[in-house]
C-alpha cells in the first residue's frame, strides 16, 4: 500500500493513513501500548477523517490497529493525571475524542472496523462508530469505565444502544468485563466473525465490494440510516430526500442503467 500523512508524525503513537486505490486505511499505530490513543492521536484521527472526506478518490475507509495484538485499548491512561485531572482539561480531552468519534460516525464514506486482539474502552467506541465491524474469533471486547470511575459521553452510549439494545449496553457497562468475540456477535455488535488468518482477506474483499458500488447511493443510504437512528426532533428528512433525488439526477445513475443494458460492470465516478 502507498502511505500518506505519516512522514511528519512521531515514530510512536500516531495515526497512519494508507491509500490503496479507492480504499483508505486508518492505522492506530501504538503497539507498545496495545494501540492506546493519546491526546495527539485523537486529534490526528479527526484531522485524517477531514482529509479523507474531501478526497473524492476514496470510496471506503478501513480502521485497524497495528501489530495484531489489539485494535485499540482505549485512551492512554498514562496521560490522565496531566491531561484529564481538572474540569477544563477533561473538557479539552473529551472534545478531541468526541470530534474523532463524530467524524468517524458521520463521514459520508462507508467505514469498516477490522478488529483483532483487544478492543477496549475508547477502542470499542471507535469500532461502534464504524458502519461495519469485522472481527477475528480471538478478539476481546470491553468498556471498563466503571472500573476506572470515569464518565462516558452520551453519544457513545447512544451508538452502542442503537446496535445492541438497552439491556445489553447496560450489561457491557455495568459489568465492565471482557467479552469474547462470539458473545458480542450474539449481541449484533459484530457483522462478521472469521478465523484470525482470514481477517485481512475478508476485510479487503468487503472493502473492494463496497468501493465498486455507487458512492452517491451509499452516502444517501448511510445518511438515511443515521437519520433513522437519530434522536426524534433532530432528524433531517429533507436532507435524506435531497440525497435520494441527487442519485437519480447523477451521471452514475445513467451509467448504472447503461451498464445493465449492456450486461457489463458499471464504472461509477461519484458524480
Amino acid at each position: 500500500m502507498a502511505m500518506s500523512n505519516s512522514a511528519s508524525l512521531p515514530a510512536a503513537g500516531r495515526i497512519r493513513v494508507e491509500i490503496d486505490g479507492p480504499i483508505a486505511t486508518l492505522v492506530i499505530d501504538n503497539p507498545a501500548r496495545r494501540n492506546a490513543l493519546n491526546f495527539a492521536m485523537w486529534q490526528q484521527l479527526g484531522d485524517a477523517l477531514d482529509q479523507l472526506e474531501s478526497d473524492s478518490t476514496v470510496r471506503c475507509i478501513v480502521v485497524r490497529g497495528e501489530g495484531g495484538k489489539a485494535f485499540a485499548s482505549g485512551a492512554d491512561i498514562s496521560e490522565f493525571d496531566a491531561m484529564r485531572s481538572s474540569p477544563e482539561a477533561v473538557n479539552t480531552y473529551n472534545l478531541a475524542c468526541e470530534r474523532a468519534m463524530d467524524r468517524l460516525s458521520e463521514i459520508a464514506k462507508p467505514t469498516i472496523a477490522m478488529i483483532e486482539g483487544f478492543c477496549v474502552g475508547g477502542g470499542m467506541a471507535l469500532a461502534v462508530s464504524c458502519d461495519i465491524r469485522i472481527a477475528a474469533m480471538d478478539a476481546r471486547f470491553a468498556i471498563p469505565a466503571a472500573k476506572l470511575g470515569v464518565g462516558y459521553d452520551y453519544p457513545g452510549i447512544s451508538r452502542l444502544v442503537s446496535i445492541v439494545g438497552p439491556s445489553r449496553a447496560k450489561e457491557i457497562f455495568f459489568t465492565a468485563r471482557l467479552f469474547e468475540a462470539a458473545e458480542v456477535r450474539d449481541m449484533n455488535l459484530i457483522n462478521t466473525l472469521v478465523a484470525p488468518g482470514a481477517l485481512a482477506a475478508t476485510v479487503a474483499e468487503t472493502a473492494a465490494l463496497i468501493a465498486g458500488n455507487a458512492p452517491l447511493t451509499i452516502a444517501a443510504i448511510k445518511l438515511a440510516v443515521t437519520t433513522a437512528t437519530a434522536e426524534p426532533g433532530t432528524r433531517d428528512l429533507a436532507a435524506c430526500h435531497a440525497a435520494e433525488l441527487a442519485c437519480f439526477q447523477s451521471e452514475d445513475y445513467a451509467e448504472g442503467r447503461k451498464a445493465f443494458a449492456e450486461k457489463r460492470k458499471p464504472v461509477f465516478r461519484g458524480k
